[in-house]
C-alpha cells in the first residue's frame, strides 16, 4: 500500500474513532508502552520502533505507533508478519475497532462468528466489541498485514 492509498483511508479512521465512547485509561498490558500513560499524537513521521526480540519468530510486529488522539482516543498502528504455519491470535474482544490491510499472502480473519480470507489488497474491519482472531491461511507462504487500532484506551 502506497502513502497515497493509506491517505484515503484516513477518513474511515477519523469517522471509526466517533464510534468509541471518549474514555481516559492507560496502555494495555500487551503495548509497547505498557503501564504507561499514552502520550498525545501529534502530525508527523512515524518510522518503525525496534522490536525488543530482533530474533525471528512465527509471528513478528514492528509498532510505528501508540497514542492519544484528541478527545482520548487511542490509535495505535502496527505491522505483523506471519510465518507459515503461524499459530492464530486467540480469540478476542477489545473496546476498540480495528483495521487490517493485508500487504502479502492470504489471511483468515474470523469477526462476529464469521470466518473471511483477505489476499493481498484487501481490507478487513472488527467493530469495537465483536470476537475476532486473525492467522495465516497458509501452511507454505508468509502473510502479512497493516493494523491499525482506534477506540478508547483499555
Amino acid at each position: 500500500m502506497n502513502r497515497r492509498e493509506f491517505s484515503s483511508l484516513l477518513p474511515l479512521l477519523a469517522a471509526a474513532s466517533t464510534l468509541a465512547p471518549a474514555a481516559k485509561g492507560q496502555a494495555p498490558a500487551t503495548s509497547p508502552a505498557a503501564h504507561a500513560p499514552l502520550e498525545p499524537l501529534v502530525s508527523g513521521r512515524y518510522p518503525p520502533i525496534e522490536a525488543a526480540n530482533p530474533h525471528p519468530s512465527p509471528r513478528m510486529s514492528k509498532h510505528f505507533l501508540i497514542g492519544m488522539l484528541p478527545d482520548n482516543i487511542r490509535l495505535e498502528a502496527h505491522f505483523t508478519h506471519l510465518a507459515p504455519g503461524a499459530p492464530p491470535e486467540p480469540i478476542g474482544t477489545h473496546k476498540h475497532t480495528e483495521i487490517w490491510f493485508i500487504h502479502e499472502g492470504t489471511a483468515r480473519l474470523m469477526t462476529a462468528g464469521v470466518t473471511r480470507d483477505l489476499v493481498a489488497g484487501d481490507m478487513g474491519l472488527c467493530i469495537a466489541g465483536d470476537q475476532h482472531t486473525i492467522f495465516n491461511a497458509s501452511q507454505t507462504e508468509p502473510t502479512s498485514y497493516f493494523v491499525v487500532t482506534v477506540g478508547p484506551p483499555e
